[in-house]
């Protein structure tokens, strides 16, 4: 089953990567909270080789507190500088996954400098 999802994934990439449909788009980030290792990893690669044109949306999700640690990784891959202040926040959050992954994209995004 998730082969299919897979393969739906990498039409909702090429959809997003031709059309820059928002819905495309945001069905790769909702695949972040999936069960399946294989299909957020699928997902994440996507985003980040998506670069700034992903950013919007995983500061969306970053907003609503969704997928918190994947898309702190994410956001630090891409590499935008301007998402510093915001990770900084969560780097005192009350849950330790949230704020080990925070600090750890502040070393990635400090690395792009």
């Amino acid at each position: 089953m998730w082969v299919l999802h897979g393969a739906f994934l990498f039409l909702m990439q090429q959809v997003w990567r031709w059309t820059g449909s928002p819905s495309a788009a945001r069905s790769l980030v909702r695949a972040l909270g999936s069960r399946n290792p294989n299909i957020r990893s699928i997902a994440g690669i996507f985003l980040v080789r998506s670069g700034g044109r992903a950013a919007p949306y995983l500061e969306q999700s970053l907003k609503r507190r969704e997928n918190l640690p994947m898309v702190l990784a994410l956001l630090a891959d891409i590499g935008d500088l301007k998402i510093e202040p915001e990770l900084q926040q969560f780097t005192e959050d009350r849950d330790p996954q949230i704020a080990t992954a925070a600090r750890n994209a502040l070393r990635v995004l400090a690395a792009h400098r």
